[in-house]
């Protein structure tokens, strides 16, 4: 057994508990403390050094993060303050913690979870996992091997329909869609995904996940679709997971 401490860097919280990465439980309490304001490399640094400290934590750690991360370097900023753009993130925390860190994107963490303790498991073939909430996010995995920061909800439909502007929650929410209309555009999103990569299985997080019986009826896709199973711990524990060789 490894027990590594994984950490979930959202919009709104920040979140973390120490994982068995060869069973996936969680061995300690998960915490949750409220992202700061303003969300920059310092702020959410003390953030994460105060979460360490409650843990009493000495170890690797992992971190998913909303942003897509290059060998630990940062290029996007989602949900966080832009001044992360640029900065080597890995080296920055690590510096600040005294601990060795590992930094990828969230969805990407969230998916190496599903892979190695979800839905995902023992699928040996092409996985994409589709996070519908505010947003769309994707992750690909083949054979087991993640292929880091794909931005799939970008994906344009046509000329001017792109998906997460089209299909996500918060527009489902927002324009007061039925679950069959709703249904349509996932279905024509996934339809589009599907004739580009033919996986072998889509799997559905995110917050709307937990509905999935509302709208899977609906669908007319060729390639099995199954929801999410580790809901909200998926990202702490694919943080985790993404330290392992750390330590």
């Amino acid at each position: 057994m490894k027990a590594i401490l994984g950490i979930d860097v959202g919009g709104s919280g920040i979140k973390g508990a120490i994982v068995n990465c060869s069973s996936g439980k969680l061995l300690s309490e998960r915490i949750r403390i409220a992202t700061p304001n303003p969300s920059d490399p310092e702020n959410i640094s003390n953030t994460i050094a105060e979460l360490v400290k409650n843990l009493s934590y000495k170890g690797p750690v992992g971190v998913g993060f909303p942003a897509v991360v290059k060998q630990g370097t940062v290029y996007t900023a989602a949900n966080i303050d832009k001044s992360f753009i640029g900065i080597n993130y890995e080296e920055y925390l690590g510096k600040k913690l005294g601990l060795p860190v590992r930094v990828i994107n969230d969805a990407d963490a969230a998916g190496l979870a599903e892979i190695k303790f979800g839905a995902g498991k023992d699928v040996n073939g092409l996985v994409i996992l589709i996070t519908i909430g505010t947003g769309i996010g994707s992750v690909l995995v083949n054979k087991g091997k993640l292929i880091p920061n794909t931005e799939l909800g970008h994906i344009f439909l046509s000329e001017n329909r792109e998906a997460e502007r089209y299909a996500s929650d918060a527009v489902r929410k927002n324009e007061n869609l039925d679950w069959i209309t709703w249904a349509e555009r996932i279905n024509e999103y996934l339809m589009y995904l599907e004739n580009l990569f033919w996986p072998d299985l889509f799997i559905i997080g995110g917050g709307v996940s937990k509905h999935y019986k509302e709208f899977f009826p609906y669908f007319t896709l060729r390639t099995p679709l199954v929801p999410a199973q580790l809901l909200n711990n998926a990202g702490i524990i694919g943080a985790a997971l993404a330290a392992k060789k750390l330590g």
